[in-house]
């Protein structure tokens, strides 16, 4: 310093070139790292690959992801093609850093679904599945805590709460299949796409049959809109961040839950009282009571999983598979039977026989079994254009899959339960309900272990029944009152991920009324 005045340690010319030498350090240092993760990256997906088809590179992180967003039916198509020509069964592929695993294979997807436990394999329902359903859903479940959970559901699918809902899914669906005819006849003879009528028609009938006594309009409301937000946050990139899709179907599965937890108190309250069942939550709820009393009449804690918020987390898994998966059917079964003539005639040539739109009554129970042939379409509809197509899993520990390969620990493990649906059956691309209905072919029993829409294992779904009793009802409704025709159109029938499938042109058809008077039943 010198006369007060403090001189620069560098000249300002030197202190620009340190600068920018700084900078080169820096972007080369930034370049060195993101050659050093697409390296590391490689090397980890190529070990974890094996002799697998797959792609020979992947772009960090993302993978294949952009594909996939793109054209989710024609990306697992890829994947279904290089597991088959390979003659392995199963390919691998990288998404959103995961390395995954696909699987063609039937005998290797019941190998995955055979082994759900903490040391192989846990089912997710969904990449993200457990900030969606949220990580006390039922199917994160695992050994004797899932198996007691699955038999205090069983109340749920007796013969007897089957009977009821049937009841209320008839008066659901004849109410609506009114609105359409009317809608349609107003229309000038003009098509009507079915997907969204079909998921509002589903969602009535899933609130009505799972909590209906229990929701007032404004909870109806509220539990509609929420649904609908989650539902589009299940394809959406999953950004868990304020102001994107994903973030808010969180938010809105949460509402969810708790609205579903505040039925189940109050279903408590009616069964602890006495009050006749009359939805879904009344039927397990009913003998869950008496549980929580006599374990509280002996100083004890409640059993496991029968608090409101435990009961709220398994029917808002319920509502779930009852409205986007039966959705997904409702569309394919009316894509299938407008090409099957016969097959309507048939169905309906049954139905005349128990049941008339002039009766004034509803089908019971008792009437549904005796519509054999209705039953097989029902099935073969499932088998056909099974809702699910994948069943994701992850991998919590190395898991040996065949003699040669062993999936590694925090792989995304995907058995396609659609592509087991046309391995071993009879000419499998063809929709035939004969196969089966008829005794001489019995192909149910013959390729059972390709009959996979509905899982299998522990975790196999808990309502099926109840999916195939409401799928059976509407085809017997809908051929009955309806005269029906798609409104075809190139590649109308090609398949959307919604998470669901769905025909591309969202299922449009022309409707005529087909009866003198469609019936009518309050709910």
């Amino acid at each position: 310093m010198e006369n007060g005045t403090a001189h620069s340690e560098h000249p300002p010319a030197e202190a620009g070139a340190m600068v920018d030498v700084d900078l080169r350090t820096a972007a080369s240092f930034v370049v060195a790292a993101v050659a050093l993760y697409f390296l590391v990256e490689q090397l980890s997906y190529h070990r974890k690959k094996g002799a697998l088809p797959g792609p020979p590179l992947v772009v960090p992180f993302l993978g294949s992801v952009v594909h996939m967003f793109r054209d989710p039916a024609r990306y697992w198509e890829v994947k279904a093609a290089q597991a088959k020509e390979s003659g392995l069964g199963f390919a691998a592929d990288w998404l959103f850093g995961y390395f995954i695993v696909f699987i063609r294979d039937s005998e290797l997807s019941h190998r995955v679904f055979a082994n759900v436990r903490p040391d192989a394999f846990q089912l997710t329902g969904h990449p993200f599945g457990r900030k969606l359903w949220g990580a006390d859903n039922i199917i994160y479940k695992f050994g004797d805590e899932h198996k007691e959970l699955r038999r205090r559901i069983a109340p749920n699918f007796t013969s007897r709460a089957l009977s009821t809902y049937a009841a209320i899914q008839q008066r659901v669906i004849l109410g609506h299949l009114r609105r359409w005819l009317d809608r349609s006849a107003a229309a000038d003879n003009k098509s009507m796409p079915l997907l969204v009528p079909f998921r509002d028609m589903n969602l009535e009938t899933s609130q009505a049959v799972m909590v209906g006594p229990y929701l007032t309009e404004e909870t109806t409301e509220m539990l509609r809109k929420d649904y609908n937000i989650f539902i589009d946050g299940i394809v959406a990139v999953p950004v868990d961040l304020p102001g994107f899709v994903f973030r808010r179907a969180r938010l809105a599965g949460e509402r969810l839950r708790r609205l579903l937890a505040e039925c189940a108190r109050e279903s408590k309250a009616r069964m602890r009282a006495g009050g006749k069942p009359e939805c879904l939550a009344d039927y397990g709820i009913q003998e869950m009571v008496r549980h929580i009393d006599e374990a509280a009449n002996a100083g004890l804690p409640p059993p496991a999983n029968t608090s409101d918020e435990n009961v709220g987390s398994y029917l808002f898994d319920f509502l779930f598979a009852a409205q986007d998966n039966v959705t997904s059917l409702l569309c394919s079964a009316v894509s299938a039977l407008e090409t099957h003539p016969n097959v309507v005639a048939r169905v309906r040539a049954e139905v005349v026989t128990v049941w008339s739109p002039e009766s004034g009554e509803l089908i019971t129970a008792e009437m549904i079994q005796e519509m054999k042939y209705t039953q097989a379409v029902a099935r073969e509809v499932v088998r056909h254009r099974p809702p699910g197509p994948l069943a994701p899993h992850i991998a919590l520990q190395p898991f040996q899959l065949t003699e040669w390969y062993t999936v590694p620990k925090g792989a995304m493990v995907f058995p396609s339960v659609y592509e087991s649906s046309f391995q071993g059956f009879h000419s499998p691309e063809t929709f035939d309900p004969d196969r089966f209905f008829s005794d001489s072919r019995r192909e149910d029993v013959t390729y059972k272990r390709n009959f996979l829409a509905f899982g299998a294992g522990a975790h196999q779904c808990v309502g099926q029944r109840y999916a195939l009793y409401h799928l059976t009802l509407f085809i017997a409704l809908f051929v009955t009152v309806a005269e029906f025709q798609r409104d075809r159109t190139e590649g109308c029938d090609d398949l959307l991920y919604v998470p669901t499938v769905v025909p591309r042109d969202g299922c449009a058809v022309y409707l005529k009324q087909r009866c003198p008077s469609v019936p009518s039943f309050s709910l």
